[in-house]
């Protein structure tokens, strides 16, 4: 059914296009000089929405067009880099809620002075999974502390991570006698209900040693399910990195990713700028990019792999 649904909105939004080409050609065959304006403003759209479908075509991977799971985790830093992994946290919830897509913080834990430690985040929307998943990585914030007393400028890192949410219906079957399912008093804000009661799970995968805690809601079985979730994904991304490793090996071409190599810069001082270092692609408007304003970084990176 959701596969049904993305692809009636995918044929509703071709079938627009369609008539906008056709009545811009009407208008243009008219030949009346009236119309000029609004057939350039016409034309424009056109042009505007054929490039978005371009970029669309590109994310064709087996799980391109489903729902996410963004995970965000506070880096060396510091109490400065739990602030900059809130930061990062407001920044994607924004960028969801500009795109129209559903979100829900699946497990949060709070810093020790500010900011934030971990988040994971359920993301759901057609194409979600495929617009995030070039953001993954290691994020790099430079400015003027203001945990530092000397206001001394600081580099912070935070890791993101992106993985497709999967159904029970997946290639992904976890069994139970290999979990171990523990509950706990949940340690965040929520509620008498959650403070009181085991509301909180932690599901260890024994074969990989994966574990995954989620206790922001204040059902013991909802967060179980939500845990559950993300262990699919977990487990998805173990054996896509495998089979990668296998292919690249095979090639003689592997090289193994490391923490300190991130893919972008957040510079708030001593200038204001934005640089993504795969691309190259940068802007000036950090304000911007913070509120949410991040497809340009996505769409840089969609159109460089179209031509690699």
């Amino acid at each position: 059914m959701k596969r049904i649904a993305g692809l009636r909105t995918q044929i509703e939004d071709w079938s627009i296009l369609d008539k906008r080409v056709s009545d811009s050609l009407e208008l243009a065959e008219l030949g009346d000089e009236s119309f000029l304006a609004e057939l350039e403003t016409s034309v424009d759209l056109l042009e505007s929405t054929i490039e978005k479908k371009e970029l669309a075509v590109l994310l064709s991977g087996p799980h391109d067009h489903g729902n996410a799971i963004l995970a965000i985790h506070a880096g060396a830093g510091g109490t400065d880099s739990q602030d900059w992994a809130a930061m990062l946290e407001r920044m994607y919830l924004r960028w969801a809620e500009i795109r129209g897509y559903k979100t829900d913080i699946l497990d949060r834990t709070a810093g020790e002075e500010a900011g934030i430690k971990s988040v994971t985040i359920s993301v759901t929307g057609f194409l979600a999974y495929g617009y995030l998943r070039p953001e993954k990585g290691v994020h790099r914030l430079v400015r003027l502390s203001p945990f530092d007393a000397a206001h001394r400028r600081h580099t912070s890192f935070a890791l993101i991570e992106v993985l497709p949410e999967l159904d029970d219906s997946s290639e992904i079957n976890i069994s139970a006698e290999d979990i171990k399912i523990d509950v706990f008093k949940s340690s965040g804000a929520g509620g008498q209900n959650v403070q009181k009661n085991s509301t909180a799970v932690r599901i260890t995968h024994i074969p990989s040693g994966l574990v995954v805690s989620c206790q922001n809601e204040r059902s013991q079985v909802q967060n179980r399910e939500n845990a559950l979730r993300v262990l699919r994904a977990r487990l998805l991304e173990i054996k896509q990195l495998e089979q990668a490793e296998t292919i690249s090996e095979l090639r003689g071409e592997y090289t193994k990713a490391e923490w300190g190599s991130q893919i972008r810069s957040y510079v708030l001082h001593p200038y204001q700028m934005v640089k993504d270092h795969r691309t190259d692609y940068e802007t000036g408007d950090t304000q911007s990019v913070l509120d949410g304003n991040i497809d340009p970084f996505i769409e840089a990176f969609l159109r460089k792999i179209k031509k690699v």
